[in-house]
């Protein structure tokens, strides 16, 4: 089955509408906010980028420290800046939080956690988990549950977990103001019912806006790329792109699966910039790939729409959907996310 048509959880009817609702509508400060917005002088996709690197801030960090990170399915958002968020404060937001999802529960609109179980909420910094000096610090939250029963002595259970981040995000931090602070990436995994609960509470009490952040077929051939130009001292998993085939009644999946190796050999053929990809080798890339299939198929994928890439370094869905792999290239993976997030919110 694939890992994409696995619900996580099953959330409880009506979570779709809550989502939409809380996501998308106007915010108490929504004119300041556009305002910001506006200042920025976001530019259409650059004609290269970087290969993702190691970062120097990435290698002072131990990998375990954010290995929890990893090999899970999370859904991306892009969000505005935080009015009057403080680091200071994490404390008090973990109780805070803690007591709107407990309200939320006695209207019977929180995650059902059973009977015998508390809800608790932690806020926690991920130091070094940014490109540069400058970004602010990423920070996670969790929502447990702990038993109440004396006899159980299981501990506490994640029930749900999202986390806030900005790599490399200057074009947006030179035109936010002192009381704002710019996270612009947001990644949840977990029940989408309290994925709404606590986009509810961001936005009420920090004025933010949420929106999901979906990744169309030119973002996805950017990243199937980039990813495949990373050296890698073990491939783990086979380089595989799906793609859909739009038709009555239903869409037909084409899948396209390829030795990691051969790969890497054939984006090798096609690059010629050292260190960095170009729109032009992205392009040749893919158009290899579609030739080959071509050729032995007899079907044009250019006429298809490519939803999903899979590498050893990461996959990615276009409904939003990404598993990071290898902590080697995390911080450059989060960078081209937070590009995408805050070329959304503009």
């Amino acid at each position: 089955m694939d890992p994409y048509d696995t619900p996580e959880s099953t959330p409880r009817h009506g979570a779709s509408s809550r989502l939409k609702d809380y996501f998308i509508g106007a915010t108490p400060l929504r004119k300041r906010l556009e305002a910001v917005r506006k200042q920025a002088s976001f530019v259409p996709t650059p004609p290269r980028r970087k290969i993702p690197q190691c970062s120097q801030l990435q290698e002072d960090n131990d990998p375990q420290k954010f290995a929890f990170l990893l090999h899970k399915q999370w859904t991306l958002y892009s969000l505005t800046p935080l009015y009057k968020f403080s680091y200071t404060n994490l404390k008090e937001y973990s109780r805070l939080l803690s007591a709107f999802i407990a309200a939320e529960k006695q209207k019977g609109l929180a995650v059902e956690v059973g009977e015998d179980f508390n809800i608790k909420v932690t806020f926690s910094t991920l130091l070094g988990m940014k490109g540069t000096q400058r970004d602010p610090e990423a920070f996670l939250v969790q929502i447990l549950s702990k038993s109440q029963l004396p006899s159980e002595n299981r501990g506490q259970k994640v029930l749900w977990t999202g986390w806030f981040c900005c790599v490399f995000g200057d074009s947006l931090l030179e035109t936010v103001p002192e009381d704002f602070t710019c996270v612009p990436l947001f990644l949840a995994n977990g029940a989408e019912t309290n994925t709404a609960i606590v986009g509810t509470w961001f936005q009420e009490t920090f004025d933010c806006h949420f929106s999901s952040l979906a990744i169309n077929a030119f973002n996805l051939s950017w990243m199937a790329a980039m990813w495949t130009a990373c050296k890698m001292d073990q491939y783990m998993a086979t380089t595989e792109f799906l793609w859909s085939v739009p038709c009555s009644p239903q869409s037909l999946d084409i899948s396209y699966a390829i030795h990691p190796e051969d790969a890497k050999a054939l984006w090798d053929s096609v690059h010629k910039t050292p260190g960095e990809v170009t729109q032009e080798e992205v392009d040749l890339f893919m158009d290899c790939l579609y030739s080959h299939f071509h050729r032995h198929f007899k079907i044009h994928l250019s006429a298809t729409r490519l939803v999903r890439v899979s590498t050893s370094v990461a996959s990615a869905h276009t409904d939003g959907k990404i598993k990071i792999l290898c902590h080697k290239y995390l911080i450059g993976i989060l960078a081209y996310l937070t590009e995408l997030a805050i070329f959304q919110i503009d």
